[in-house]
């Protein structure tokens, strides 16, 4: 038994000290599995032409505000500048957030942000959407597959280990930060 224990925590102690490994893996996952999936949110809501950044198409406003902007009568006009602010705000981030951590760039924030916009974006799916419970889910039932609950727990864990971890050593923040170190 005593061998067993030893050749464990031989094994596990090694994996202890591979502090490269955790956030340089969350990083890919996130860029394997998310990053595409936000830049295509993000492409839905730009409006027509060069300057489609700074004029949402009505679908962004659709997906973000959907009681105002029914409200509105679906028009744009008739919503205010704070609904415009949020909507810009919002498809900025949708692009620029996945970017940052991809890149290891600022990742700790980035990956806060990115916390925070898959907060809002589950409150915008649960209360302004107005979901149904099999894709909202449960925790701490048998199913696994409620794309709110379920799924985003996994995207805000993964993100919380860059928030804990940083962005790893293959990233920009490494590259920057041993540049700014050697410049003192």
């Amino acid at each position: 038994m005593n061998t067993l224990i030893t050749l464990h925590n031989s094994i596990f102690s090694r994996l202890d000290r591979q502090d490269w490994m955790l956030p340089t893996l969350a990083r890919f996952v996130f860029f394997a599995t998310l990053f595409v999936y936000f830049w295509n949110s993000a492409k839905l809501k730009l409006g027509d032409g060069i300057f489609g950044l700074f004029s949402p198409d009505a679908g962004a406003y659709i997906q973000i505000f959907p009681k105002a902007f029914e409200a509105a009568g679906y028009d744009t006009e008739a919503l205010s500048m704070f609904h415009w602010a949020v909507v810009t705000a919002g498809t900025w981030a949708e692009f620029i957030l996945p970017v940052l951590i991809v890149v290891g760039l600022f990742t700790r924030l980035s990956a806060i942000g990115m916390i925070g916009f898959t907060i809002v974006q589950s409150l915008t799916d649960i209360y302004g959407h107005g979901v149904d419970a099999k894709t909202m889910g449960a925790w701490f039932d048998n199913l696994s597959d409620g794309h709110i609950m379920d799924q985003r727990a996994f995207w805000v864990l993964l993100l919380s280990i860059l928030v804990i971890k940083g962005a790893g050593p293959i990233s920009l923040d490494r590259i920057l930060g041993k540049t700014s170190a050697s410049e003192m």
